[in-house]
């Protein structure tokens, strides 16, 4: 019996874990193919509900509105988009619900805030955002190009057939073109926002930014959850009794 070469035994755990990494914060938001919510339901659920659209929102349309209205000093709007990120993460804590989307949102906020303080330059309070979309958009193009899908990884292992599904060619198909579609998604935010940057027009960029957020994430979450639910299609009710 041969054995498995040592760096196909690597690749293989390491796709595994990073699978399963990526499948257990996809579950953690809400998105499980397994469930038997509707696509509305799972959409709303992936993107925090009402909590979550503010969380998103609030914070950098006050840096927006403040910074269009009175530019100057830049720790004002800076300021209130910070603090306002620092109120929910606290609200997260007090109601002892999961902090992490908030404080994730904290920290991103205060890391931008503190390079736009640094600089001078209220444009690059969306520097962190642009390196986010750049990175995010060249791993899901990079894993999808070498047949390693990283939405396919996340949902290999939601619905527990780990890195089965590249032995499938339907599969390795919808999941190429699902990290097509995410890639493009990242990289149409960097097109359009990062010309706005070098020009420095803060409220074009701002206004952007949001209108490119969650209005364009939430349709492709309702896409793919779609498509990978008819890749895993469940067994009918009666299928499921009589074989208990």
């Amino acid at each position: 019996m041969s054995t498995p070469e040592p760096g196909a035994e690597r690749e293989q755990s390491a796709s595994e874990i990073f699978g399963a990494a990526l499948g257990g914060a996809a579950r953690r938001a809400g998105l499980d193919p397994a469930d038997e919510g509707r696509t509305h339901k799972v959409v709303w659920s992936a993107i925090g509900g009402w909590r979550g659209i503010l969380e998103s929102v609030l914070p950098s349309l006050a840096f927006v509105v403040l910074f269009t209205l009175q530019p100057k000093p830049l720790i004002l709007a800076l300021g209130v988009s910070v603090g306002l990120a620092a109120v929910f993460t606290i609200i997260r804590l007090i109601q002892k619900s999961p902090p992490s989307a908030a404080l994730g949102g904290l920290v991103a906020a205060a890391a931008a805030a503190g390079l736009a303080l640094w600089t001078g330059r209220g444009e690059d309070n969306f520097v962190p955002g642009l390196v986010t979309n750049a990175v995010y958009g060249s791993a899901l193009l990079i894993s999808a190009l070498i047949g390693w899908s990283l939405i396919g990884l996340a949902a290999g292992f939601l619905m527990g057939e780990g890195t089965a599904w590249r032995q499938d060619r339907r599969k390795r198909r919808a999941f190429f073109w699902l990290g097509i579609a995410w890639a493009a998604l990242f990289f149409a935010r960097l097109a359009v926002q990062f010309p706005l940057y070098l020009a420095g027009d803060v409220t074009a960029l701002g206004t952007l930014k949001l209108v490119m957020g969650l209005p364009l994430f939430a349709p492709l979450i309702a896409v793919t959850w779609l498509v990978v639910r008819a890749l895993y299609p469940r067994a009918p009710a009666h299928e499921d009794a009589s074989a208990a």
